[in-house]
């Protein structure tokens, strides 16, 4: 019996010679619209699908394959004597192979200007349905999605056929590709509908690599992309020197990229283990990393940096003096690469970083589920500051104050961070009580915590945390409020002459 194939792509990589060596094995080829008129023009031999289904495509396209004599041929399990029958009296052939990739939605989105009308037209019926039926029936009817695909199954097609479980390997992409391609549609009407949290989440990734390895050597892992984001993105840096990231470096380069958002100044940060170990401000960027360098100079070995302007010579030279694993900023120099590049091990990432990005979702997964929350994207407003005590902060104290909230936002729970002038000085993160942190940080500053300012990330439980920045001379202390016991912390300000700035805003970082 003759065997029949359906070819019918968008993406026409590699086809004529799919269907080439098809033609060679004996199949015959059923195509439609503009794959058939490159397979014709390539003179490979080919019939139209409406001399399958003796039925024109009909409006505008939207109606070609829809039609028993393909779905008919590609359901019909062959070891089925009512199927094969059914076949028989509806005049029927079967369809042995079915090549198949589907409109462009994910590349119509990212037009710029697009119309919805041009997006919903992108929206594939046929060759979805054509490939869920065809991987229905993997047993029978070989299914190929990806043009990467197409050599491997000739090769195998040339040593007398596809095996069992390469044919259910070849259906489980069809249908993760078909997913795939429903998720990020499901996700544009989402988004237009405005239903932040509907009754099913529907999410889709991009593998960008497989990864040595996860936190640990015994964990697997890899790297996935969100097709359709438009936020600042790891996936989308280029690197420009240095083997390839890790996980662990992925995670504290993403940490870094967020803080050094945060600031629109020239800024630098330093990451270890997800939590900031310096930041930096000054009106240049060599001069802002200094900063995050004498932040902690200890820490910031082996650590992650990111820079939000160009890294220059000067900028480039400090880096060079000491083991970091990656540098991250939106360009380098000439002069900053050929520094840098000659580090082996160090790697350089370039990333455009859009200070106006918008918020997305941030989702944690957990035993059996995951959990779905905005980004922490809110920002301090100056008619949210509340001074409660009866010292109002100076100019000075008011900056510092806002620069450490920034960087508190980013640091984990229970949080303190000291900052003077452009700099943190001290910074205790994690920890199972908000005085502890408080110690951390303020043994860590040292002398810098005298006239310093104090952000917490949440409400002080009691006055303690006060006591302690009072004993370590700082002056100026920014946190949430909302405690019942807010007053005993106001009046402790009040005792020692500190000032207390209420922001009603909490950052919590678990």
């Amino acid at each position: 019996m003759k065997k029949q194939a359906l070819i019918s792509v968008s993406d026409k990589t590699g086809i004529t010679e799919f269907a080439a060596g098809l033609v060679k094995l004996g199949f015959d080829i059923i195509s439609t619209g503009g794959t058939l008129k490159a397979i014709k023009e390539a003179g490979i031999p080919a019939k139209a699908i409406d001399e399958v289904t003796g039925f024109p495509e009909i409006m505008d396209g939207r109606v070609k394959t829809l039609h028993p004599k393909v779905h008919g041929g590609l359901l019909a399990k062959r070891d089925n004597p009512e199927h094969l029958k059914a076949l028989e009296e509806n005049e029927i052939e079967t369809i042995d192979l079915v090549a198949v990739n589907l409109y462009p939605f994910k590349e119509t989105l990212a037009k710029s200007g697009v119309s919805d009308e041009e997006i919903i037209e992108n929206i594939d019926i046929g060759g979805p349905t054509m490939l869920r039926s065809a991987a229905k029936n993997f047993a029978d009817v070989l299914v190929v999605v990806d043009p990467s695909d197409y050599s491997h199954v000739i090769a195998s097609l040339e040593q007398g056929d596809v095996d069992f479980e390469r044919r259910k390997q070849l259906a489980g992409k069809v249908f993760r590709h078909t997913a795939h391609y429903d998720a990020m549609i499901a996700r544009y009407f989402t988004e237009q509908t405005g239903e932040a949290f509907p009754e099913n989440y529907t999410v889709t990734y991009e593998k960008v690599q497989d990864l040595r390895y996860g936190e640990n050597p015994h964990q697997k892992a890899a790297f996935y992309r969100a097709p359709q984001d438009s936020a600042l993105s790891l996936a989308s840096a280029k690197q420009l020197h240095g083997k390839e990231l890790s996980y662990n470096n992925i995670q504290d380069a993403n940490a870094a990229l967020e803080i050094v958002q945060e600031y629109g100044e020239p800024a630098a940060v330093a990451v270890k283990h997800m939590n900031p170990c310096g930041i930096g401000t000054a009106p240049g960027i060599a001069d802002a990393f200094q900063r995050a360098f004498d932040a902690d100079p200890v820490s910031i070995f082996g650590g992650i940096v990111a820079l939000n302007r160009e890294a220059d010579a000067e900028t480039a030279e400090k880096l060079s003096g000491i083991f970091l694993e990656i540098v991250i900023a939106p360009s380098f120099s000439e002069a900053a690469l050929e520094i840098l590049t000659q580090k082996k091990n160090i790697r350089l990432l370039e990333l455009y970083m859009d200070h106006s990005e918008a918020p997305f979702h941030k989702l944690t997964t957990v035993k059996g589920g995951v959990l779905v929350q905005d980004s922490d994207k809110a920002a301090l407003q100056d008619d949210q500051l509340q001074v409660v005590t009866k010292r109002q902060p100076t100019e000075q104290e008011l900056a510092d104050l806002r620069f450490a909230w920034k960087a508190v936002k980013h640091v984990k729970s229970n949080a303190i961070v000291l900052a003077k002038n452009g700099q943190t000085v001290g910074i205790g993160a994690g920890q199972m009580n908000r005085v502890g942190a408080a110690q951390i940080a303020v043994e860590q500053a040292g002398e810098k915590a005298q006239g310093a300012a104090l952000a917490s990330d949440a409400f002080f439980p009691m006055p303690d945390t006060v006591e302690a920045a009072a004993k370590a001379g700082i002056t100026a202390i920014i946190q949430p409020g909302g405690s019942k016991r807010d007053q005993e912390s106001i009046d402790a300000c009040d005792k020692h002459g500190i000032a207390m700035v209420l922001t009603g805003m909490r950052h919590f970082k678990h």
